[in-house]
Protein backbone atom coordinates (compact mmCIF):
# COMPACT_ATOMS: atom_id res chain seq x y z
CA UNK A 1 0.00 0.00 0.00
CA UNK A 2 1.55 3.07 -1.15
CA UNK A 3 1.31 5.76 2.04
CA UNK A 4 -0.81 8.90 1.32
CA UNK A 5 1.14 12.07 1.30
CA UNK A 6 -0.42 14.19 3.40
CA UNK A 7 -0.77 11.53 6.76
CA UNK A 8 2.53 10.48 5.84
CA UNK A 9 3.16 14.06 6.73
CA UNK A 10 1.51 14.67 8.97
CA UNK A 11 2.52 11.59 11.10
CA UNK A 12 5.93 12.54 10.41
CA UNK A 13 5.54 16.32 11.93
CA UNK A 14 3.69 15.04 15.49
CA UNK A 15 6.04 11.69 15.85
CA UNK A 16 9.41 13.43 15.25
CA UNK A 17 8.79 17.15 14.24
CA UNK A 18 10.42 17.18 10.94
CA UNK A 19 9.66 16.37 7.31
CA UNK A 20 9.30 12.56 5.59
CA UNK A 21 12.05 13.43 3.57
CA UNK A 22 14.44 14.92 6.28
CA UNK A 23 13.93 11.22 8.15
CA UNK A 24 16.67 8.38 8.92
CA UNK A 25 15.80 4.72 8.47
CA UNK A 26 14.82 3.99 11.35
CA UNK A 27 12.37 6.53 11.72
CA UNK A 28 11.15 6.33 8.03
CA UNK A 29 10.36 2.22 8.90
CA UNK A 30 8.90 3.24 12.12
CA UNK A 31 6.65 6.40 9.79
CA UNK A 32 5.54 3.63 7.35
CA UNK A 33 4.06 1.17 10.36
CA UNK A 34 2.38 3.95 11.88
CA UNK A 35 0.65 5.74 8.93
CA UNK A 36 -1.10 1.84 7.51
CA UNK A 37 -2.22 1.82 11.21
CA UNK A 38 -3.49 4.97 11.07
CA UNK A 39 -5.03 4.61 7.73
CA UNK A 40 -6.63 1.47 8.81
CA UNK A 41 -8.31 2.92 11.63
CA UNK A 42 -9.33 6.43 9.31
CA UNK A 43 -10.88 4.10 6.98
CA UNK A 44 -12.66 2.41 9.58
CA UNK A 45 -14.26 5.69 10.43
CA UNK A 46 -15.35 6.70 7.44
CA UNK A 47 -16.94 3.47 6.64
CA UNK A 48 -18.83 3.49 9.67
CA UNK A 49 -22.76 4.32 9.97
CA UNK A 50 -22.30 7.51 11.80
CA UNK A 51 -19.98 8.81 9.57
CA UNK A 52 -23.24 8.41 6.90
CA UNK A 53 -24.79 11.56 7.96
CA UNK A 54 -22.00 13.62 9.06
CA UNK A 55 -20.84 16.64 6.56
CA UNK A 56 -17.91 19.24 6.73
CA UNK A 57 -19.21 22.61 6.74
CA UNK A 58 -17.97 24.42 3.99
CA UNK A 59 -16.87 27.45 6.42
CA UNK A 60 -14.90 25.28 8.28
CA UNK A 61 -12.82 23.96 5.81
CA UNK A 62 -11.99 27.19 4.48
CA UNK A 63 -11.05 28.31 7.93
CA UNK A 64 -8.93 24.98 8.51
CA UNK A 65 -6.80 25.77 4.64
CA UNK A 66 -6.33 29.35 5.34
CA UNK A 67 -4.77 28.20 8.61
CA UNK A 68 -2.39 26.80 7.16
CA UNK A 69 -1.66 28.56 4.20
CA UNK A 70 -0.72 31.94 6.39
CA UNK A 71 2.01 29.30 8.36
CA UNK A 72 3.99 30.15 4.96
CA UNK A 73 5.50 33.60 4.28
CA UNK A 74 4.19 33.57 0.35
CA UNK A 75 2.15 31.26 -1.37
CA UNK A 76 4.86 30.42 -3.63
CA UNK A 77 6.92 28.91 -0.64
CA UNK A 78 3.19 27.40 0.68
CA UNK A 79 3.27 25.59 -3.12
CA UNK A 80 7.08 24.79 -2.91
CA UNK A 81 6.72 22.52 0.15
CA UNK A 82 3.35 21.05 -0.81
CA UNK A 83 5.25 20.21 -4.16
CA UNK A 84 8.31 18.70 -2.10
CA UNK A 85 5.76 16.93 0.60
CA UNK A 86 4.13 15.06 -2.67
CA UNK A 87 0.87 17.10 -2.63
CA UNK A 88 -1.00 19.81 -4.66
CA UNK A 89 -3.40 22.46 -3.57
CA UNK A 90 -6.81 20.01 -4.56
CA UNK A 91 -4.85 16.89 -2.73
CA UNK A 92 -4.66 18.68 0.24
CA UNK A 93 -7.65 20.27 0.16
CA UNK A 94 -9.43 16.78 0.11
CA UNK A 95 -7.32 15.37 2.78
CA UNK A 96 -8.10 18.73 4.90
CA UNK A 97 -11.53 17.30 4.60
CA UNK A 98 -11.05 13.59 5.18
CA UNK A 99 -9.47 15.01 8.68
CA UNK A 100 -12.43 17.19 9.38
CA UNK A 101 -14.96 15.08 8.52
CA UNK A 102 -13.40 12.16 10.90
CA UNK A 103 -13.03 14.63 13.45
CA UNK A 104 -16.89 15.32 13.02
CA UNK A 105 -17.53 11.74 13.23
CA UNK A 106 -15.68 11.72 16.71
CA UNK A 107 -17.43 14.31 18.02
CA UNK A 108 -20.57 13.02 17.72
CA UNK A 109 -19.79 9.79 19.09
CA UNK A 110 -18.16 11.83 22.29
CA UNK A 111 -21.40 14.07 22.32
CA UNK A 112 -23.55 11.15 23.26
CA UNK A 113 -21.99 11.16 26.64
CA UNK A 114 -23.58 12.42 29.61
CA UNK A 115 -22.31 15.69 30.92
CA UNK A 116 -19.90 15.62 34.24
CA UNK A 117 -21.54 16.54 36.85
CA UNK A 118 -20.35 18.70 40.03
CA UNK A 119 -21.08 15.98 42.05
CA UNK A 120 -18.79 13.57 39.51
CA UNK A 121 -15.73 16.66 40.09
CA UNK A 122 -16.00 17.02 43.42
CA UNK A 123 -15.42 13.04 43.87
CA UNK A 124 -12.08 13.30 41.58
CA UNK A 125 -11.01 16.38 43.27
CA UNK A 126 -11.27 15.06 46.66
CA UNK A 127 -9.19 11.93 45.02
CA UNK A 128 -6.61 13.72 44.23
CA UNK A 129 -5.38 16.46 46.83
CA UNK A 130 -2.38 16.88 45.49
CA UNK A 131 -3.27 18.18 41.92
CA UNK A 132 -4.50 21.28 43.42
CA UNK A 133 -2.00 22.10 45.75
CA UNK A 134 0.86 24.47 44.25
CA UNK A 135 4.14 24.03 46.75
CA UNK A 136 6.28 26.75 48.18
CA UNK A 137 8.05 28.25 45.82
CA UNK A 138 11.23 30.78 46.72
CA UNK A 139 12.96 33.18 44.38
CA UNK A 140 16.54 32.37 45.17
CA UNK A 141 19.98 34.41 44.48
CA UNK A 142 22.91 32.74 44.85
CA UNK A 143 26.40 33.73 44.66
CA UNK A 144 29.17 31.28 44.16
CA UNK A 145 32.91 31.26 44.33
CA UNK A 146 34.86 27.75 42.71
CA UNK A 147 38.03 26.63 44.44
CA UNK A 148 40.54 23.95 43.82
CA UNK A 149 43.02 24.34 46.73
CA UNK A 150 42.44 24.55 50.81
CA UNK A 151 43.90 28.08 50.46
CA UNK A 152 40.86 29.03 47.36
CA UNK A 153 38.20 27.77 49.88
CA UNK A 154 39.29 29.86 52.79
CA UNK A 155 39.85 32.29 50.33
CA UNK A 156 36.14 32.20 49.06
CA UNK A 157 34.80 31.45 53.17
CA UNK A 158 36.03 34.82 53.86
CA UNK A 159 34.73 36.47 51.21
CA UNK A 160 31.03 35.16 51.20
CA UNK A 161 31.61 35.57 54.94
CA UNK A 162 31.69 39.28 54.57
CA UNK A 163 29.34 39.67 51.61
CA UNK A 164 26.72 38.42 54.15
CA UNK A 165 27.21 40.90 56.52
CA UNK A 166 27.58 43.52 54.13
CA UNK A 167 24.49 42.93 51.83
CA UNK A 168 21.65 44.54 53.14
CA UNK A 169 18.98 44.45 49.91
CA UNK A 170 18.66 42.00 46.89
CA UNK A 171 19.72 45.19 44.39
CA UNK A 172 23.25 44.72 46.66
CA UNK A 173 23.19 41.21 46.78
CA UNK A 174 22.87 41.62 42.25
CA UNK A 175 25.30 43.60 42.10
CA UNK A 176 28.04 42.05 44.42
CA UNK A 177 27.09 38.69 42.11
CA UNK A 178 27.73 40.13 39.09
CA UNK A 179 31.18 41.17 40.53
CA UNK A 180 32.03 38.14 42.20
CA UNK A 181 29.81 34.96 41.40
CA UNK A 182 31.52 32.42 39.29
CA UNK A 183 28.14 31.09 37.44
CA UNK A 184 26.31 32.16 34.71
CA UNK A 185 23.23 33.36 36.55
CA UNK A 186 25.73 36.32 38.05
CA UNK A 187 24.52 38.39 34.94
CA UNK A 188 21.45 38.03 36.18
CA UNK A 189 22.40 39.13 39.75
CA UNK A 190 22.97 35.54 40.89
CA UNK A 191 18.76 34.54 39.93
CA UNK A 192 18.38 30.81 40.36
CA UNK A 193 14.88 31.50 40.05
CA UNK A 194 11.38 30.38 41.70
CA UNK A 195 12.29 26.94 42.96
CA UNK A 196 10.58 24.09 44.89
CA UNK A 197 12.03 21.73 47.32
CA UNK A 198 14.25 19.65 45.91
CA UNK A 199 15.54 21.12 43.07
CA UNK A 200 18.29 22.33 44.66
CA UNK A 201 21.79 20.82 45.73
CA UNK A 202 20.67 18.59 48.73
CA UNK A 203 23.43 20.69 50.25
CA UNK A 204 21.54 24.22 49.55
CA UNK A 205 18.11 22.66 49.74
CA UNK A 206 17.62 22.48 53.67
CA UNK A 207 19.13 25.66 54.39
CA UNK A 208 17.61 27.78 51.13
CA UNK A 209 13.48 26.37 52.48
CA UNK A 210 14.63 27.49 56.13
CA UNK A 211 15.68 30.84 55.25
CA UNK A 212 13.03 33.76 56.32
CA UNK A 213 12.49 36.23 53.35
CA UNK A 214 15.07 38.62 53.10
CA UNK A 215 17.76 36.66 54.72
CA UNK A 216 20.97 35.37 53.66
CA UNK A 217 22.33 31.97 54.32
CA UNK A 218 26.07 31.46 55.40
CA UNK A 219 28.38 29.73 53.11
CA UNK A 220 27.50 26.63 51.89
CA UNK A 221 29.65 24.23 49.91
CA UNK A 222 27.84 21.84 47.22
CA UNK A 223 29.97 19.43 44.61
CA UNK A 224 30.63 22.95 42.46
CA UNK A 225 31.82 25.39 45.03
CA UNK A 226 30.67 27.41 47.74
CA UNK A 227 27.05 29.31 47.56
CA UNK A 228 26.09 32.54 49.66
CA UNK A 229 22.24 32.50 49.35
CA UNK A 230 19.46 34.98 49.28
CA UNK A 231 15.58 34.45 49.94
CA UNK A 232 14.84 36.71 48.32
CA UNK A 233 11.00 36.27 48.41
CA UNK A 234 9.02 33.20 49.08
CA UNK A 235 5.45 32.14 47.90
CA UNK A 236 3.62 29.95 50.19
CA UNK A 237 2.07 26.84 48.78
CA UNK A 238 -1.76 27.10 47.51
CA UNK A 239 -4.45 24.43 48.17
CA UNK A 240 -6.73 25.51 45.28
CA UNK A 241 -10.57 25.13 46.53
CA UNK A 242 -13.25 23.37 44.98
CA UNK A 243 -15.50 25.93 44.16
CA UNK A 244 -12.16 27.55 42.26
CA UNK A 245 -11.26 24.31 40.48
CA UNK A 246 -14.64 23.37 39.68
CA UNK A 247 -14.43 24.69 35.95
CA UNK A 248 -11.27 23.18 35.66
CA UNK A 249 -12.04 20.09 36.79
CA UNK A 250 -15.14 19.23 35.16
CA UNK A 251 -13.27 20.28 31.61
CA UNK A 252 -10.25 17.70 32.58
CA UNK A 253 -12.92 15.09 33.14
CA UNK A 254 -15.18 15.61 29.94
CA UNK A 255 -11.76 15.21 27.91
CA UNK A 256 -11.19 12.26 29.60
CA UNK A 257 -14.41 10.73 28.79
CA UNK A 258 -14.97 11.80 25.29
CA UNK A 259 -11.26 10.00 24.59
CA UNK A 260 -12.04 7.03 26.33
CA UNK A 261 -15.35 6.85 24.54
CA UNK A 262 -13.70 7.49 20.87
CA UNK A 263 -11.65 4.86 21.65
CA UNK A 264 -13.98 2.47 22.77
CA UNK A 265 -15.73 3.30 19.12
CA UNK A 266 -13.17 3.11 16.95
CA UNK A 267 -12.35 -0.62 18.79
CA UNK A 268 -15.93 -1.35 18.08
CA UNK A 269 -15.85 -0.38 13.99
CA UNK A 270 -12.79 -1.89 14.03
CA UNK A 271 -14.01 -5.09 14.79
CA UNK A 272 -17.33 -4.91 12.57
Amino acid sequence: MTMQPYLQLKLALELFKKSPRSLNGTESARLEKVVRHQAKIEAAILASREAANVAVPPATLSARLSEIRKRYPTRSEFLDDMRHNGLSEQALEAAITRDLHIEAVLERVAAQLPEVSDADAEIYYRQHPKSFTRPETRRIRHILITFDTPTQKQTALTLLERLRAELKTPEDFAAAALQHSQCPTALDGGVIGAVKPGQLYPELDPTAFALAEGERSPPLESPIGLHLLLCETIHPEINLNFADAKTRVIAYLTEQRRQGEQRRWIKGVLGR
